[in-house]
């Protein structure tokens, strides 16, 4: 199987939203859709489901083209998408049936959803000798986080075989981050396809192999992200001494990237001149604890990529 989009389009009156956009996953796995408030994903992700009309372009599933209709796709918007005033348990069972799963199955998946995302409180009445049976609770008596649960189960009760998470993070504490990542991870051993739209810099690298940021509708960076990193060289350097050593990057006239209580990143042409600085800081016995050099992150590589924020 496969997933493709290719030369997708949008524009309103004069103004190109998403320009061209493609991309493809050939074998299962996670693909990352980056960019800045209003660079375009959202509407991207809500052309490739359907929600939204393309003005170009084509979104192919196994050589067909996708109808979220009659495909089976999950889906995790980054707004909130619960019905505030129903109960959780009726919410979900809807959501099963316009999936096509049976009511009894539903109740099983939902079961075991509750339990794995630690959500069984709010689904299920309790009663005691003492206290009334509880009513299931909805959307609007759940924290961000919670409803953020839900709904990541609603996505996952048809077991998807393509599953689009926009910020799926979004407003978690770092236990149920920790939650989240390792359901991800499971959904992968499944062998499902997954999009991801994240500001999370750090997690589109713990999970992605191949990106594409976007930066006003346009692409400004596409590829694996492994072999984009390698473009761009150990370029990157940290250095901690017990000694000031502002002489010696005065010296060798090296730009201070950012100054911190532990440390000084530094910008290098490459290794030779970044082993240059470090035999002369020994040299002048400046008692180096901390020397480090590496490729730009993937946060410094969008920052230099994505340019102005602008809202969507």
């Amino acid at each position: 199987m496969s997933f493709i989009v290719r030369d997708l389009t949008k524009k309103y009156g004069e103004k190109t939203v998403v320009d061209h956009l493609s991309f493809s996953l050939d074998k299962p796995g996670v693909y990352a859709l980056l960019g800045t408030n209003g660079a375009g994903k959202t509407t991207s992700i809500r052309m490739i489901l359907g929600m939204l009309a393309k003005d170009g372009g084509e979104v192919m599933w196994n050589q067909k083209a996708l109808d979220p209709m009659n495909m089976n796709v999950g889906y995790l918007a980054e707004e909130r998408g619960l019905y505030p005033k129903y109960a959780l348990m009726d919410q979900l069972l809807y959501f099963s049936k316009l999936k096509g799963v049976s009511k009894e199955t539903a109740k099983e998946r939902i079961a075991y959803w509750a339990k794995r995302l630690e959500v069984e409180e709010y689904l299920y009445p309790t009663s005691s000798k003492r206290k009334k049976i509880e009513k299931p609770k909805t959307a609007e008596q759940l924290s961000k986080g919670n409803q953020q649960k839900i709904q990541l189960m609603a996505a996952l009760l048809s077991e998807p075989e393509l599953l689009i998470l926009d910020e799926p993070l979004s407003g978690l504490d770092p236990v149920n981050t920790d939650l989240f990542k390792n359901i991800i991870r499971e959904e992968l051993d499944k062998g499902k396809y997954l999009i991801m739209s994240s500001h999370q810099m750090a997690t589109i690298e713990e999970f992605c192999e191949d990106i594409t940021i976007l930066n006003r509708g346009k692409t400004v960076l596409s590829g694996n992200l492994n072999e984009i990193k390698k473009s761009y060289g150990r370029v990157n350097m940290f250095v901690k001494c017990d000694n000031e050593f502002d002489d010696v990057i005065e010296r060798h006239g090296l730009p201070i990237v950012n100054d911190t209580p532990d440390g000084k990143q530094l910008k290098v042409t490459g290794e030779d001149q970044a082993l240059l600085f470090l035999s002369d800081l020994l040299k002048e016995s400046k008692n180096v604890i901390r020397f480090e050099l590496r490729e730009p992150s993937l946060h410094e590589i969008f920052i230099e990529k994505a340019g102005t924020q602008h809202e969507e």
